[in-house]
């Protein structure tokens, strides 16, 4: 981690980690998942497999659309981007999502025309099996990116391993849909399967969509992240000192905070400055991959108190005996 002091903020930045490994471990998922389910309806005719291997294709896509997400993220900050490109995280989730859409139309489709013509399935062990194996492909790798999202705050990682996951169960839907139609005999169940696999795929895809956007519109951080930031702040202020104006956002794996520091105008502006920097590193150091930028003003500006509506709000002193 590194630090900088400009002008009486202080920053902690890490270098953009290079998470491209996660996105190619995801196409050769797909591949391989595409080959295996695609293999498993041409054998059987179930068209539930069929809208299986569909999302698998969509898969590849996003992982696709992850790669080059991950690699603009992983750039530095540049004159043209002071932030740095971390949101480019955002637009991948953004595709993914639509994509999704597209590919819950194909299944719907696909299954209210079977439904209207029920054909008989064929070959079923052979299909399931495969099909099992595929499941078990997705759902470690979708472990993978899960852990791998979290632990680099990587919303396009963790966006790829949710919708694996939800292809594993997916997966496991369509197979009890196909296993009732060997027991029942009755073609319709395969359709009406793969029906309510697109409706779930849309769900999926209406959720990464909104986290997209939530993202792309600076949303703050969670409620209990940002409960902890405000008892952490508090501990700072007394009769002379007092912080408001406390704010977060992110964007994509990079955190942001900002805050103004009250102090008496009589101090020094190296007290000031010095207070300023013990706030901001214990920030820094609590919140991991995370922007702290500090404003001091003095407490008996009045244009010091009218500085933004929406904050954090800290805890009363005696909340944190």
């Amino acid at each position: 981690m590194a630090w900088s002091t400009l002008d009486g903020v202080t920053t902690s930045t890490s270098a953009p980690r290079n998470l491209t490994r996660f996105a190619w471990l995801s196409i050769a998922t797909a591949v391989a998942t595409i080959a295996l389910k695609t293999g498993a309806w041409y054998i059987t005719g179930s068209v539930g497999l069929l809208s299986d291997a569909a999302e698998s294709v969509v898969n590849l896509v996003a992982a696709f659309v992850a790669l080059v997400a991950l690699h603009v993220a992983a750039r530095p900050a540049d004159k043209s981007h002071h932030f740095g490109h971390s949101k480019a995280e955002y637009f991948s989730a953004a595709v993914e999502g639509m994509m999704i859409f597209v590919a819950a139309v194909f299944i719907i489709v696909t299954a209210v025309e079977r439904l209207l013509n029920p054909v008989a399935i064929d070959n079923v062990g052979i299909g399931l099996v495969i099909s099992v194996v595929a499941a078990v492909l997705n759902g470690v790798v979708a472990v993978v990116l899960i852990r791998a999202g979290r632990r680099y705050r990587s919303s396009t990682l963790t966006a790829d391993g949710r919708h694996l996951m939800t292809d594993v169960w997916t997966t496991g839907g369509v197979l009890i849909g196909v296993a009732l139609v060997a027991l029942t005999q009755w073609p319709p169940l395969d359709p009406i399967v793969a029906l309510l696999v697109g409706v779930n795929i849309i769900v999926t895809g209406w959720k990464l969509l909104s986290q997209s956007i939530d993202g792309l519109m600076d949303a703050s951080w969670p409620k209990e992240e940002n409960a902890e930031l405000a008892r952490l702040m508090r501990r700072f202020t007394g009769d002379d000192v007092d912080i408001h104006a406390l704010r977060t956002r992110e964007s994509g794996h990079q955190r942001y905070v900002d805050f103004h520091l009250l102090v008496p105008g009589r101090w020094t502006v190296a007290d000031a400055h010095d207070l300023c920097e013990e706030v901001e590193q214990a920030v820094a150091e609590a919140f991991e991959g995370v922007i702290v930028t500090g404003h001091i003003e003095p407490s008996e500006d009045p244009r010091a108190y009218s500085d933004y509506d929406a904050e954090v709000a800290l805890p009363p002193h005696d909340e944190l005996a």
